[in-house]
């Protein structure tokens, strides 16, 4: 009889907490894709370096690791800051070696743990580079950045923009507004890197508990529960 009560019990936690991303994987360490400005003049804005670098520091102290493009400017920035937080870093490059990465495209190395050499150029890396990444964060930046937001926003990513410092970043809503678009919930802003970053973790830690895994589990018949359709919405 007793075996019978805990059977049910056991089941009926099963039930009220169903696989998330969080169960199955207690100790996963969410990746933050960082995009922003390679060069130009706001590199030679001494507050949004300063920002960049804060970014990175606040990603290493919310256990998470950062994720770029493998090029200069803010996001070597971040990647700089990350570091010296004690974090890990993740460079997507657009070459297909390190000696493509140093020599063609003249891309930095101090601030990295890993490399993916991806060979496909700039514009496919930033696919690469934010498929990656569990959220993407948006620092000052031009064509380049809007391009990555635009990927990042298409795919359902949690983003968060970091405004203030000039750049597309601070004309992102404008953006979605000229193209008709909404201000999604996976959405967040702040001129303050380490508020960012907790905000960004925070909607990120609600998008992976929602995400019921036992909805695509392959029962015993062979058979998922959704639809690769269902799955990407």
């Amino acid at each position: 009889m007793l075996v019978g009560y805990l059977i049910i019990y056991l089941n009926f936690l099963f039930i009220m907490n169903p696989k998330n991303i969080f169960s199955v994987l207690p100790n996963y360490k969410p990746s933050i894709g960082v995009m922003g400005s390679a060069s130009g003049y706001l590199m030679r804005n001494p507050k949004a370096v300063s920002a960049a670098v804060e970014l990175g520091k606040a990603i290493a102290k919310n256990n998470a690791s950062l994720v770029n493009g493998a090029c200069p400017g803010l996001p070597d920035k971040a990647a700089e800051g990350c570091k010296l937080a004690g974090g890990e870093t993740l460079g997507v490059s657009p070459a297909i070696s390190l000696c493509s990465h140093m020599g063609k495209y003249k891309s930095p190395v101090d601030h990295y743990d890993r490399f993916i050499f991806t060979g496909m150029g700039l514009m496919m890396r930033d696919i690469v580079n934010i498929r990656t990444s569990d959220a993407v964060v948006i620092l000052p930046g031009g064509t380049g950045t809007l391009n990555e937001f635009t990927v990042a926003y298409d795919e359902g990513k949690p983003i968060g923009v970091l405004t203030g410092y000039d750049g597309c970043a601070d004309h992102i809503k404008e953006i979605l507004e000229f193209c008709h678009r909404e201000v999604t919930d996976r959405m967040v802003f702040s001129s303050d890197p380490n508020e960012l970053v907790e905000k960004l973790m925070e909607k990120l830690h609600e998008v992976n508990t929602s995400c019921n895994l036992d909805d695509y589990l392959v029962g015993e018949d062979g058979e998922v529960t959704k639809t690769e359709e269902q799955f990407e919405k």
